[in-house]
């Protein structure tokens, strides 16, 4: 038998989540059945959109439930296998993510290609992550050669991504926010910002128009709350928003305020989408062509955050809705 340590959620958290919300376990896996692997997990993901699936509100996601072992993104390597098609050594990226030791049908795992990256790239940005950005940018704001562009949360796994996206895509300028000095001189000096600002150094409305004299034509949100409540100011007649998340407020125990500048839509003939990456799957080949090239020749980069440790997870997952990382935060088992 082996022995897989897995995390649980054991409780529905009202606000911020805490440790106690969550249980580490040890679990048996059973001898393989038919067309079965066993896969030692490289890297796990931990991202936003999992504390949605903490509670029961409905999503576009079903909730976790409550005494099961989560799932997520991870990657790793088949250590068994009764499946011609996944022999042992093959990389794979499942959905078994929060646990060391991966084990089901191999129909549930998809080999990787070999290449000089490491794994965990297939995790960021070669995997959902760059494709949120590039889906985000090309097909839902329509990004259009000359645009102008801001995106919030800029530092972050996507927003990281994001800003060189945009930048591949023709923007003549892009803006970002982020949660730190450190990480809005790393916009500038590693990922090809034009400007960044720091959103806890003032009001967001102020700093944006301050940094964008001529408006802006697209905006890319992870944030919402007054970061989108600024965009709606400074977008120019005619501009798109693609709505990727609202992080400020996925652990708010009371109904948010809405922007107070809904009018702007009307008056500026503005568009705002909201979108999810599973609806454009069928981007993936296009991106990944595009994506595997552009890191291969260096010319977009990465960074990721590392916790290690599978009995770690929920102190990265919880570090990560608090800021803590810069670019694709992961878990090595």
């Amino acid at each position: 038998m082996t022995t897989s340590t897995q995390i649980q959620l054991v409780s529905r958290p009202v606000g911020t989540p805490t440790t106690e919300d969550f249980a580490t376990v040890q679990v048996e896996l059973p001898e393989l059945g038919r067309d079965e692997v066993r896969v030692r997990n490289e890297y796990v993901s931990v991202d936003p959109y999992m504390r949605g699936r903490m509670s029961e509100a409905k999503s576009y996601v079903p909730p976790f439930d409550l005494g099961e072992t989560m799932t997520g993104g991870a990657v790793g390597r088949v250590v068994e296998s009764t499946s011609d098609a996944l022999p042992v050594g093959s990389a794979v990226l499942s959905s078994y993510g929060w646990r060391d030791v991966a084990q089901g049908p191999a129909a549930h795992f998809s080999p990787l290609p070999e290449t000089e990256l490491p794994l965990s790239v297939f995790l960021g940005a070669a995997g959902m992550t760059g494709l949120t950005a590039y889906a985000g940018l090309k097909r839902v704001a329509g990004l259009r050669e000359g645009d102008v562009v801001f995106i919030s949360g800029a530092a972050g796994a996507v927003g990281s991504i994001a800003g060189q996206v945009a930048r591949k895509l023709g923007a003549s300028r892009v803006i970002g926010s982020a949660g730190s000095a450190e990480k809005v001189a790393l916009l500038k000096d590693r990922y090809g910002y034009d400007d960044a600002f720091n959103y806890k150094d003032a009001p967001v409305r102020k700093q944006l128009r301050e940094v964008t004299p001529d408006g802006i034509d697209v905006y890319f949100d992870n944030v919402g709350g007054d970061h989108l409540e600024a965009a709606l100011d400074r977008l120019n007649r005619g501009g798109r928003a693609a709505l990727c998340g609202a992080i400020s407020q996925y652990n708010s125990t009371e109904r948010t305020a809405g922007p107070d500048n809904m009018a702007n839509l009307v008056k500026n003939s503005l568009t705002l989408e909201g979108f999810i990456v599973g609806q454009h799957q069928d981007l993936q080949g296009e991106f990944a062509e595009k994506m595997t090239g552009w890191l291969a020749d260096g010319s977009v980069v990465f960074d990721e955050t590392v916790v290690d440790g599978i009995g770690n997870s929920v102190r990265a997952f919880l570090d990560m809705m608090n800021g803590a990382n810069t670019g694709k935060m992961l878990v090595r088992p």
